[in-house]
């Protein structure tokens, strides 16, 4: 098993089995680009899965406790953090299940699977189908 860091543009094509893009979607200023780099270096057969906050799926006023919470962090770290690039998306943390699957369909996905694990009441998880 072999596990590498680097700039997701330069991995090789069709080189990897499974990637995992773990609570990092919604702080990257090109998430579809990103996204797309990513199902360019799966091989054939291979898995992506995401993890992000267990966030409500629509904005609401006053907004639940967890989205407040996250809303907290976003305008301080991630948001900033994900806005230095021209262009950026500007996502923030709370990264909806309905901005996910639009970012995975314009990035070329088929399809935006969430995965049944109840177990982490904090996050969601995905699978990416390429």
């Amino acid at each position: 098993m072999t596990f590498e860091v680097r700039d997701v543009a330069t991995l090789p094509a069709g080189s990897f089995d499974v990637a995992l893009l773990l609570e990092c979607l919604h702080d990257l200023p090109k998430p579809v680009a990103t996204l797309r780099a990513v199902r360019k270096a799966l091989a054939p057969g291979g898995a992506v899965v995401v993890m992000e906050e267990r966030v409500d799926d629509a904005f609401g006023i006053p907004g639940g406790p967890f989205d407040r919470f996250c809303y907290g962090w976003s305008i301080f770290i991630c948001l900033p953090g994900g806005m230095y690039e021209k262009g950026s998306a500007g996502t923030g943390t709370l990264l909806r299940q309905p901005t996910l699957r639009r970012y995975a369909e314009e990035a070329g996905y088929a399809g935006v699977e969430a995965l049944p694990i109840e177990a982490d009441p904090m996050r969601r998880w995905y699978r990416l189908v390429a």
